[in-house]
């Protein structure tokens, strides 16, 4: 965490390894559009936790994008960079980087577990609170053979849930299940 210059915590933190990772993202093909094998991954984590949003989530210096994206209804817009997220029951695929917390897990490398995000002030305040209605989010980093965070998965409700160490466990293992994907992928064998 860091201090503006006025001393104030500020919410989201400083992301040193942002231009190495837009750079590994280039090399894979991530990070501009939407991926079908993606969104299958997103509703499998849905699935799997019971949650009714989940996304894939890439993150350069600006913004994050969720390459793939799991909603209640299966409604998206894909192609509005500045589309907001949430409101009238469609999510955009787009979110600034100070909103919602996989910039938090990106960072901290680890998985981050927030059962009712009101119980934590430092993220209580986050947009996606008074914006989108989000209450819980489960989500772990997707750190690839290169030692760069790409990104993350993640799972969200807009009530709050007890995740447990269980949803602790089941995020992770999933986080290196697509992680396994990715680098097959990259080799040519997926």
């Amino acid at each position: 965490m860091t201090y503006d210059p006025t001393g104030h915590l500020l919410l989201t933190p400083v992301d040193r390894e942002a231009p190495v990772r837009v750079q590994r993202l280039r090399q894979l093909g991530f990070g501009d559009r939407p991926d079908p094998a993606f969104d299958e991954f997103a509703r499998k984590l849905a699935e799997v936790t019971g949650a009714p949003f989940s996304m894939v989530n890439f993150i350069d210096e600006h913004r994050q994008f969720f390459a793939g994206l799991h909603t209640p209804t299966g409604t998206h817009r894909g192609s509005d960079p500045g589309a907001a997220s949430g409101g009238g029951g469609a999510v955009s695929r787009f979110m600034a980087r100070d909103h919602g917390y996989c910039p938090h897990v990106v960072v901290r490398r680890k998985a981050l577990v927030l059962e009712d995000v009101c119980d934590y002030p430092r993220f209580a305040g986050n947009p996606v609170v008074d914006e989108i209605g989000i209450r819980s989010y489960l989500g772990a980093p997707l750190i690839d053979r290169t030692g760069i965070a790409l990104g993350t998965i993640c799972v969200v409700d807009t009530e709050p849930r007890p995740w447990g160490r269980a949803g602790l466990e089941t995020i992770k293992s999933l986080a290196a299940e697509l992680v396994d994907q990715i680098h097959r992928r990259e080799d040519g064998s997926f």
